[in-house]
């Protein structure tokens, strides 16, 4: 019960303190974060978080795709044994046909 009155103090706290700061000290401190983000420093770590993270991920679903759950969920394997080919378009995964949608060229999209 003390620990949610802290919790609670340093809420109303906090709200008090950022009402009084206004949206200049606010603006400031999305700046400064920005700053922060745009780091050489700290892209380097998120690119090696982001690669240890890509990592994990194949090792984890090649693990799980030697399994019998994961033959069962393999998005690959259709009930008569077929393969379909996955592809990330970075909305979702779609099947690939080899049919290219016409007027599109490359098949590729840009945002």
């Amino acid at each position: 019960m003390r620990g949610k009155l802290w919790f609670i103090g340093g809420l109303a706290a906090g709200f008090v303190l950022g009402a009084r700061a206004g949206r200049e000290k606010y603006e400031e401190l999305v700046i400064k974060g920005r700053k922060v983000l745009d780091h050489p420093t700290v892209q380097e770590a998120a690119g090696v978080a982001q690669a240890q993270a890509n990592r994990l991920y194949a090792e984890g679903k090649d693990r799980l795709s030697h399994t019998r759950l994961g033959e069962k969920l393999s998005p690959g394997t259709t009930t008569n044994g077929s393969t379909t080919e996955l592809t990330s378009t970075g909305v979702g995964a779609t099947p690939t046909t080899g049919i290219k949608p016409s007027g599109t060229g490359t098949g590729s999209a840009s945002f």
